[in-house]
């Protein structure tokens, strides 16, 4: 009875009170995740500009108004008007079209051809891997813009062949990404005991070691996204894209250039576009990564 009593005067106990590490812990997690949400919102709104662009900017973006020229971005104009009187918001939505399915184009063919380069260096081995590897090692040292711009004058212009050359580029680090995976996966204790219950090879490669070591290459697209966005932008920018007036984002960021000094939104908006999209996939990719190593 005594114990009782004595239970009962203790004082009730109370969580302790959360330390500024701890805090700021939070914070960061929190302002992390909300950063990923933004991320995803750009990047959905920029596929909804190049899938239904009539839905974000109804005007024609080839016809413009010569009394309107030049004008600042206002209510009536959200990004101004360029030298013709062509609104630059209209034109920035219906160039997302072009632009955007050249990256994804470009995106595919890296992801496809580096996945495919990768998983077979990482499960054959020997001969197989050391060629392949010294193919991607040449690709890697040659900086990537260089390279893009050798095999698009070689294919010619063009957005497809813009996408192709892109692709091409990016296909090592796909390549990379995939055989470290597959040689991470193959020394797993599942994979092994596949091989010692009389599993065929190409059964246990597709069952097992594909489908654990695709995730970071999943992961590693999102990021490349935005590099393909930079670099199909910037071969349009140099004039290796569609034959002007159509609209991409880079043709538009070299149209403003001479009207740079006086008329600043014809560049700048339309970058700040790429930009937005750039940053969102690098930090999608980037969750995506973390995600995947948790």
């Amino acid at each position: 009875m005594s114990d009782v009593l004595v239970l009962d005067k203790l004082p009730a106990s109370t969580p302790p009170e959360p330390t500024p590490r701890r805090r700021r812990g939070a914070v960061r997690r929190v302002s992390s995740k909300i950063g990923v949400a933004l991320s995803v919102v750009v990047l959905i709104v920029a596929l909804g500009f190049a899938v239904v662009p009539s839905v974000f900017a109804s005007g024609d973006p080839l016809r413009g108004t010569p009394a309107d020229k030049l004008q600042g971005p206002s209510a009536a104009h959200w990004f101004g008007t360029d030298n013709i009187g062509r609104d630059v918001y209209t034109r920035v939505v219906h160039g997302a079209g072009l632009s955007l399915s050249a990256t994804l184009l470009a995106v595919a063919i890296a992801l496809v051809a580096g996945s495919i380069l990768g998983l077979l260096s990482g499960a054959v081995g020997g001969v197989v891997d050391s060629v392949l590897m010294r193919l991607v090692d040449v690709l890697l040292s040659i900086p990537t813009l260089l390279l893009a711009l050798a095999l698009v004058t070689a294919l010619g212009f063009g957005t497809v062949n813009v996408a192709i050359a892109v692709g091409v580029t990016l296909i090592a680090s796909f390549a990379r990404v995939m055989r470290s995976e597959v040689l991470r996966v193959r020394q797993s204790l599942y994979v092994e005991a596949a091989f010692a219950s009389g599993s065929r090879w190409h059964t246990v490669l597709r069952t097992h070691i594909l489908r654990n070591a695709y995730p970071p290459v999943i992961a590693l697209a999102a990021v490349q996204f935005g590099m393909a966005v930079l670099f199909v932008s910037s071969l349009s920018f140099l004039g290796f894209g569609a034959v002007p007036p159509t609209p991409e984002w880079g043709s538009l960021v070299s149209e403003g250039r001479n009207f740079l000094a006086t008329s600043w939104w014809l560049t700048t908006l339309p970058g700040l576009v790429i930009v937005v999209v750039v940053l969102s996939a690098h930090r999608v990719g980037h969750a995506l990564d973390r995600g995947d190593r948790a």
